[in-house]
C-alpha cells in the first residue's frame, strides 16, 4: 500500500505534532503497520458512518484518531485528518 498525504492532512499533521511531540514514535509505527498490514487489529481500523461514510477512521491512541479513504484496488491510503476523537468526527 502507498501513503498518500492531502495538503490539508500535512497542515492538521504539523499542528497536531507541534501540540502532541510524545506521539510522534508511536503515529510512525501506526503508519508502518498501515502500510505494510492495514488489517492488522490493533488499528482498530473502521468504516464511518454518517456525512463520513466514504472514510475510515483508525486508532492513533485511546483518544486521538487518524482518518483516511482506503483505496484496496489502488494500493492507495489517502490520509485525511488528525486529531481527537471529538475535534474530526
Amino acid at each position: 500500500m502507498k501513503l498518500v498525504l492531502t495538503h490539508f492532512y500535512e497542515r492538521q499533521a504539523r499542528s497536531f505534532f507541534k501540540r502532541h511531540p510524545d506521539l510522534v514514535r508511536e503515529y510512525e509505527q501506526i503508519l508502518n503497520l498501515l502500510i505494510s498490514n492495514h488489517t492488522h487489529p490493533s488499528l482498530g481500523l473502521h468504516k464511518l458512518k454518517g456525512n463520513l461514510k466514504n472514510f475510515w477512521g483508525i486508532s492513533l491512541t485511546y483518544k486521538f484518531r487518524i482518518i483516511l479513504i482506503l483505496k484496496i484496488n489502488d494500493e492507495e491510503i489517502d490520509l485525511i485528518d488528525i486529531g481527537s476523537h471529538d475535534d474530526i468526527y
